[in-house]
C-alpha cells in the first residue's frame, strides 16, 4: 500500500503500520459481519424538524442611528480593524 501511495517509509515504520493495518482490517471485518439487515439506513439517530420561523417584514433601526452607536464608522459602514493585519 505504501508503494502504491508513493510513501517513503522505513522498514521499522512498515512493520509497525503492518500490525496497525491488520488490526484495522480485523475491526472492519467484525463490523461487516454484524446483522444489520433489519436496521434502516439513517443520517441521524433522532428525527429532526425545521425550527425556522417564517420571515416577517418588521421595522428596523435607521442606518445612521445604528452607526452613531458604533465605535467607528466610515462611508455608511462599520469601521473595524483589519482581520488579517493588512490595511485595505
Amino acid at each position: 500500500m505504501a508503494r502504491l501511495a508513493r510513501l517513503d517509509l522505513t522498514d521499522d515504520e512498515l512493520a509497525a503500520l503492518k500490525d496497525e493495518l491488520s488490526d484495522l482490517l480485523d475491526h472492519v471485518d467484525r463490523i461487516r459481519r454484524l446483522e444489520t439487515h433489519d436496521v434502516p439506513p439513517t443520517a441521524h439517530p433522532l428525527p429532526l424538524t425545521n425550527v425556522f420561523r417564517p420571515d416577517e417584514v418588521a421595522e428596523s433601526l435607521e442606518r445612521d442611528e445604528v452607526l452613531a452607536a458604533a465605535p467607528a464608522s466610515e462611508n455608511g459602514r462599520f469601521l473595524v480593524p483589519p482581520v488579517l493585519g493588512e490595511a485595505p
